[in-house]
């Protein structure tokens, strides 16, 4: 996410890093490259000016030049105006009508249908609601099929009208349905239009007057980067959305569109996509994601994925193992599994402050616990729950059946001896007696 970007800005702001004198002019030639960054991100030349002469203006009103730290101070000034620059405040979603009607707008290809399944399958896990999905792109009948596709992978349930062309009329029929059956959500998944097609602008224009919905939302296939902006600058003229949601933040994305599309339409960017799996869905917070840029990590973010993947009572049973010597292959597989279920494995590690950086060239594939997982399932469970039963002839047929060698076999094995050493270490005041030992490491 980001990495260009973030580079740039990294060498850019890596001059007032070091021991020398900090002057006006090495100011200003910070914030030069600064602004190259910016434009190199696709962010519009007006915007990145007006950002820099902001940041100059703090810098020098805030006295870096005499600062004793002034490298860290002005990391920190960038960091501040990207914020504001992205909206400042995260964005809540409005979910006050009965039922909450959300009208999902966009470009052809933006992602809106496969976000409508993500954002649906959000509010139902996370916010406990009741969502219902309606199929409005009555031009593609594939796209009906694949809103019925996307309901059924996440539970959810789909209102289409097929044969029916009017998508007025079958919004209308889904929101007097949702009534009826108890759904407190409904996610109108309207057709891609392009901005110059008055048509179909028109026709978005008319659903939105006669459903009334108590959110808008544009989304935006973010690699489109100062297109998306001034795209979405011709849709909110015409439906004055509530809010963007950014899709593809996963890819090789410049990051234009992330920064500069609040400042032209004055709309917050509400959610990002940052993954093709249904929860593959963030929060948009604006200081969590300046902080990324600038790889300082986004730390909060990891904490709350690892909560919403933490169960107290598995945690309690795992507890009592560990304290019993008990810890075995199976319980080390159900910790890979909640891994897992955080996320792509190298957005996570983009969370991690400085780990970022250090990986960017590293190609870390989503699927690195597979070996992993074949070792532990060619087992017997007889081996899973003790796993000292693992001689050298059974590590030979292990190999074999999970289609790796016995040295792979043999560190995965060695790893799961230091996680489990590590573990009972944390147990009663055994994590003092670790704390004493790393500082005895240093």
């Amino acid at each position: 996410m980001f990495d260009n970007l973030s580079e740039k800005l990294d060498k850019a702001l890596h001059v007032l890093k070091g021991q020398g004198s900090i002057t006006e002019v090495n100011v200003a030639e910070t914030l030069k490259e600064v602004r190259r960054a910016l434009l190199d991100a696709d962010v519009n030349f007006k915007i990145a000016k007006e950002f820099t002469n902001k940041v100059k203006q703090d810098a020098l009103g805030q006295n870096v030049l005499t600062s004793l730290q002034p490298g860290q101070l002005m990391v920190k000034l960038v960091k501040d105006e990207l914020t504001q620059l992205m909206g400042g405040e995260t964005a809540g979603i409005n979910l006050s009508g009965a039922p909450s009607v959300i009208l999902m707008s966009g470009l052809q290809g933006s992602g809106k249908t496969t976000f409508s399944g993500k954002l649906a399958n959000y509010l139902k896990t996370k916010k406990s609601k009741n969502p219902l999905l309606v199929a409005c792109d009555v031009y593609r009948p594939a796209a009906i099929d694949q809103l019925h596709v996307v309901g059924d992978q996440i539970g959810i349930e789909v209102f289409s009208d097929r044969g029916n062309n009017n998508p007025i009329d079958i919004a209308q029929k889904a929101i007097a349905h949702a009534k009826k059956n108890g759904f407190n959500v409904v996610i109108v998944d309207t057709a891609g239009r392009l901005a110059i097609d008055e048509v179909m602008m028109a026709e978005i224009e008319n659903i939105h007057k006669a459903i009334q919905p108590e959110e808008t939302l544009f989304v935006v296939d973010s690699m489109t980067g100062q297109d998306a902006v001034n795209t979405a600058k011709t849709f909110n003229d015409r439906l004055n959305f509530d809010g963007v949601i950014l899709t593809k933040l996963d890819g090789d994305t410049r990051g234009g569109a992330a920064i500069s599309i609040k400042s032209v339409v004055n709309k917050p960017i509400k959610f990002i996509g940052t993954g093709e799996k249904m929860e593959a869905i963030d929060v948009f917070h604006p200081s969590r994601m300046a902080e990324r840029i600038l790889g300082m990590g986004d730390v909060v973010s990891l904490v709350e994925r690892a909560q919403e993947q933490f169960d107290e009572v598995e945690a309690r049973k795992l507890q009592k193992k560990i304290a019993k010597n008990q810890f075995g292959f199976d319980d080390f597989l159900k910790q890979i599994q909640q891994v897992k279920k955080m996320g792509n494995m190298k957005d996570l590690i983009g969370m991690i402050p400085g780990a970022g950086k250090a990986m960017k060239d590293v190609d870390i594939d989503d699927d690195a616990f597979k070996g992993i997982e074949a070792i532990i399932h060619s087992m017997t469970p007889e081996e899973r729950s003790q796993p000292t039963l693992i001689n050298a002839s059974r590590k030979k047929r292990i190999g074999k059946g999970s289609g790796t060698s016995v040295q792979e076999v043999n560190q995965l094995m060695k790893q799961f001896e230091q996680m489990s050493k590590m573990m009972k270490m944390m147990q009663g005041g055994g994590g003092r007696k670790m704390m004493q030992t790393m500082k005895g490491m240093q």
